[in-house]
């Protein structure tokens, strides 16, 4: 006997209005911007300014915040390998979303694990560009913008990316950003390199 709860009973709803309907009306191509990188690197810096940027010239975008998100939909997860696996899941779901909502959704989280991050690849594999933030543990722990990477050295937190937990860097990332000559790019420079990605490849434009 089948149960209510059982997923073959369970069907996908079509609209009349899709994807391709949304994105006309908004004239640009609904997309994943998903960035990557250790506690520091400058990941929220580069969403916040590049929506900015995407905002300056008519384009709809919105950013998942991974701290911003642990305070409502993620807030029952902790930092355990499963729970980090189950973050990132629920991100890469409600992205996806917004991407076929038509918008370019800014995803800025540390999501340290390779598998994971490749696992929402496969939800919008043609649409999904990922950036990587490569920037040396040394200049993240002298940041240490919230003050945890000293937190971790004293051992007061356990399983912190970079310190006693590994950080997996992206082996065939769309965008790479990292230090020129000893020095970082700034956030105007660095939104205008993913701006400039996107626009090359049709997503500021509608079909």
């Amino acid at each position: 006997m089948a149960t209510l709860g059982n997923t073959a009973n369970i069907f996908w709803h079509q609209c009349a209005v899709g994807k391709p309907e949304r994105e006309k009306l908004l004239n640009q191509q609904g997309c994943i911007v998903w960035i990557t990188g250790l506690s520091g690197s400058g990941k929220s810096t580069l969403a916040c300014s590049l929506g900015r940027e995407l905002h300056s010239r008519g384009k709809l975008s919105y950013v998942l915040d991974g701290d911003n998100l642990r305070h409502g939909l993620n807030k029952n997860l902790g930092f355990s390998p499963e729970d980090r696996t189950e973050n990132i899941r629920r991100v890469g779901e409600v992205a996806k979303l917004f991407a076929d909502a038509g918008l370019i959704c800014i995803a800025s989280l540390i999501s340290p694990y390779r598998k994971d991050r490749d696992a929402c690849r496969t939800m919008l594999p043609n649409s999904f560009i990922e950036v990587f933030m490569n920037m040396p543990l040394e200049l993240c722990e002298g940041r240490d913008p919230k003050g945890l990477y000293k937190l971790a050295r004293a051992g007061k937190i356990k399983g912190f990316t970079g310190i006693d937990d590994p950080y997996e860097a992206p082996s065939n990332c769309e965008i790479e950003i990292s230090q020129k000559d000893g020095s970082c790019p700034t956030p105007k420079e660095m939104a205008v390199q993913v701006t400039s990605y996107l626009e090359g490849r049709g997503f500021l434009q509608g079909l």
